[in-house]
């Protein structure tokens, strides 16, 4: 078997497996695609099986709280910017610039990208404008080979993404294909499971990681030494959320659609009992009674007609302690937290707030663990480019990255303890803990900055010679009498 007739089967093999069906699912369900809305309502038939039935109230109520989960598992984990720790102060500050608000923003959403597929990938890039940028691919356009069972070296890695085209002047969805190694990008064609170079403009189907063009036009490329893709997971195992609520989800979903159901069951479509019915079929009846309201019966003598319901009582209390029960599973399955917690809701200490949050933090040292390692490897490229670029030579600066995770508070609590610890602690620290300060370091020097500025005008009350200004009225010459 040839490297392309083996790329050729592990795609196809991989196109369609569980494990990319339910990546796929995790970000249909966060866009509102659930599987409620391909539900028909379903009756048992003659021969005893199911049967599609159109003339029911078929209802497709959505109730996204898995999106819910998503965005509050992402934001509060990455939804402050983190900062950046690191003794040399210049590295600090070329650090900043690449780690822009672009780049947190792109973090903030690497977060839903790897909760809803369990992993997501940065690609290290240069633009045309010759800045260096990273770009996000979703978890279902990357297939990975690595070299270790536990996923933390990669050999090379497949990218299957679709473009839109054209065949003649008809619209077609043509499947492309990458493989990222250590010689380059390999691109293709996937035309029915086959691979096809795709030629590009300067006629080659390869191309270098980096490509650089000079003021005199003369092309330079390069390779990176690694891979350029930096696995971002959410936990060790690379599982998708969904995986762990879709069930849950689902039945929010159908319980809510079937009340909406058996509410609109009313007379013109509920089980009718008729008694001498002055007619020639249930068709015609059905008919008559959705057009006129009305029912024609034979009333005469003995024969006494009328017509009757099956009622079928709707308990909405029942509905309402089911979804109850369904969202606080989903809550606790997803590890997320409920803003409506009953323990905060009358004495909303800090220790209630921590007990809340107990759940969501848990799972949020798992995706920082994941991502402290990921950033290793960002780190690593920012450092070659910082080199290739003429910045400077960084390689083994010990940098830390904090992740401020946005947690509720009892502030007022919070802030007395901070005045508590004045003179145990000292005043970086308590600035670092204080709830209204973002930036420790620049709060520190606008404080010196007050009291250099209080020191002056206390100064400036003396005179040169160190006596203080005489008061109104009183010459400098004068003498107290004692």
């Amino acid at each position: 078997m040839s490297d392309k007739e083996f790329l050729e089967k592990e795609i196809a093999k991989w196109k369609c497996s569980p494990q990319r069906v339910m990546q796929i699912k995790g970000f249909l369900y966060y866009d509102n695609e659930h599987d409620i809305l391909k539900r028909r309502r379903t009756m048992i038939g003659e021969d005893g099986k199911l049967q599609v039935v159109e003339n029911l109230p078929n209802n497709r109520v959505i109730d996204n709280q898995y999106a819910k989960m998503v965005n509050q598992k992402a934001n509060y984990l990455f939804g402050q910017p983190f900062a950046v720790e690191c003794k040399n102060e210049r590295y600090v500050e070329l650090l900043k610039k690449v780690f822009n608000k672009r780049f947190m923003k792109m973090l903030k959403n690497s977060g839903k990208a790897a909760y809803n597929g369990g992993i997501a990938w940065l690609y290290p890039y240069y633009t045309e404008e010759g800045d260096f940028a990273f770009r996000l691919f979703p978890a279902y356009e990357i297939l990975p080979f690595w070299k270790d069972n536990e996923h933390t070296i990669l050999e090379f890695a497949v990218r299957l993404y679709l473009v839109m085209g054209y065949e003649g002047t008809t619209p077609t969805v043509i499947e492309k294909v990458e493989v990222y190694d250590m010689d380059g990008v390999h691109k293709f064609i996937l035309d029915r499971g086959t691979l096809i170079p795709d030629i590009a403009d300067e006629g080659e189907s390869d191309c270098h990681h980096v490509t650089m063009t000079d003021a005199a036009g003369k092309v330079q490329k390069c390779n990176w030494s690694r891979i350029p893709l930096i696995p971002l997971k959410a936990n060790e195992l690379e599982t998708p959320l969904l995986k762990k609520v879709k069930s849950l989800q689902d039945g929010i979903n159908v319980m809510l659609s079937d009340f909406e159901n058996n509410m609109q069951e009313d007379a013109r479509n509920t089980i009718l009992v008729l008694k001498n019915y002055d007619g020639t079929n249930l068709g015609e009846f059905r008919k008559n009674l959705a057009a006129y309201g009305a029912v024609k019966v034979r009333y005469d003598g003995e024969t006494k007609g009328g017509v009757e319901t099956l009622e079928i009582i709707v308990n909405a209390e029942n509905y309402k302690a089911i979804l109850e029960l369904f969202k606080k599973a989903l809550i606790e399955n997803a590890m997320g937290y409920d803003a409506k917690d009953d323990r905060i809701s009358g004495n909303p200490n800090q220790m209630n707030i921590q007990s809340m949050y107990s759940d969501i933090d848990i799972d949020a040292n798992d995706t920082e663990t994941e991502y402290q390692a990921a950033f290793e490897e960002i780190l690593w490229f920012v450092n070659a480019h910082l080199a290739n670029t003429g910045h400077g030579d960084f390689e083994g600066e010990e940098v830390t990255i904090i992740f401020n995770r946005d947690m509720m508070m009892n502030e007022s609590e919070v802030i007395q303890n901070c005045a508590a610890s004045v003179g145990i602690l000292s005043d970086e620290t308590i600035i670092g803990q204080h709830p209204w300060v973002d930036d420790p370091k620049a709060e520190l020097e606008r404080l010196e900055k007050q009291k250099q500025k209080e020191r002056e005008e206390m100064l400036a009350q003396y005179d040169p010679f160190g006596q203080r200004d005489a008061p109104p009225g009183r010459g400098q010459g004068d003498v107290d009498e004692e």
